[in-house]
């Protein structure tokens, strides 16, 4: 097992270009649940990836990417930050992960661009099935995503985390990893693209996040004259380099808004933003909500649960 888990991490570390090291993924909720068309929830975004694998019975996930039908022994994964729809009118059973991950040196499963579906056999089911074991008390009170996507259970979540023992920390993590293993196989990265120059940009980008970065630094980075690193960049990623770079600063601070206590003006600041109205104002362009709003939407449902 141990070969084969090593492999594993192997095959992640060459596919994505990272230092395995870098990789830290955490199990913030994981159960089992039986639904009867009771999963129907609309416009679900996240800043934790959510993994599935499906025992039983039938639904669909919506995407941008369009509908994915959920079928029996398959895993099915959901990036950090993507909206998407559940569609459930009958008998649904599936296990259910939520991960957290920690990383100083870029995200790896926010390159993740697409949903992933793999075919996987009966040992995934187990292990699902062993994870939910030894974390008991990681299961959902509540299967609507708005009784537990928000700040005080994202915490509660990270704290139980790391109350539990060494050795079931030490099996959750291998658990993980093993299951995210099939996933990482059919990973398509986000920054697929052929231009050297574009990507040691992209990886400028994820490691000076929390820093001003302008689109004359960028173009300098990447020894390019201004008009024509925004061509090479726009062909590339489909964007321009700025629009680029506010979207990844928007995603990092909803995850500190969902995982940590920072104040709003904290949070702007600390990503370089200067004029916290401004960072209000975009944060609700990209998300569709002020960033108060992001944390506090299910406040009532909180303290009902409470």
């Amino acid at each position: 097992q141990i070969v084969v888990l090593y492999r594993y991490f192997t095959i992640f570390a060459y596919c994505m270009n990272k230092d395995i090291s870098n990789l830290q993924l955490y199990t913030l909720s994981v159960g089992l649940a039986e639904h009867n068309a009771d999963w129907n929830w609309k416009n679900v975004r996240s800043p934790f990836a959510r993994l599935y694998y499906v025992v039983n019975g039938k639904a669909i996930i919506e995407t941008a990417y369009g509908s994915m039908p959920l079928r029996p022994r398959h895993l099915y994964f959901i990036p950090p930050y993507m909206t998407h729809n559940y569609v459930c009118d009958s008998i649904f059973t599936h296990y259910y992960i939520h991960i957290h991950e920690q990383s100083f040196d870029g995200m790896i499963l926010e390159e993740i661009e697409r949903p992933i579906e793999v075919e996987v056999s009966e040992t995934e089911k187990w292990l699902c099935q062993r994870l939910c074991d030894i974390n008991p008390h990681m299961k959902l009170a509540h299967s609507n995503p708005v009784t537990y996507d928000n700040q005080t259970t994202y915490m509660q979540n990270l704290q139980h985390n790391l109350e539990r023992s060494y050795p079931d920390k030490v099996e959750s993590r291998g658990i993980l990893y093993l299951l995210m293993s099939h996933i990482i196989r059919c990973v398509k990265p986000r920054e697929m693209s052929s231009d050297t120059r574009v990507k040691s940009i992209i990886n400028y980008i994820k490691t000076h996040i929390y820093e001003e970065i302008t689109i004359e630094q960028l173009a300098k980075e990447a020894c390019l004259s201004k008009d024509h690193f925004i061509r090479c960049f726009r062909q590339a990623m489909h964007e321009t380099p700025m629009v680029y770079v506010t979207k990844r600063k928007i995603e990092r601070a909803e995850m500190l808004l969902a995982s940590t206590d920072m104040t709003v003006k904290a949070i702007a600041l600390g990503l370089s933003f200067s004029d916290t109205a401004y960072f209000i104002r975009v944060f609700r362009k990209i998300t569709g909500v002020s960033p108060t709003q992001y944390r506090n939407h299910v406040k009532n449902e909180m303290k009902t649960n409470e």
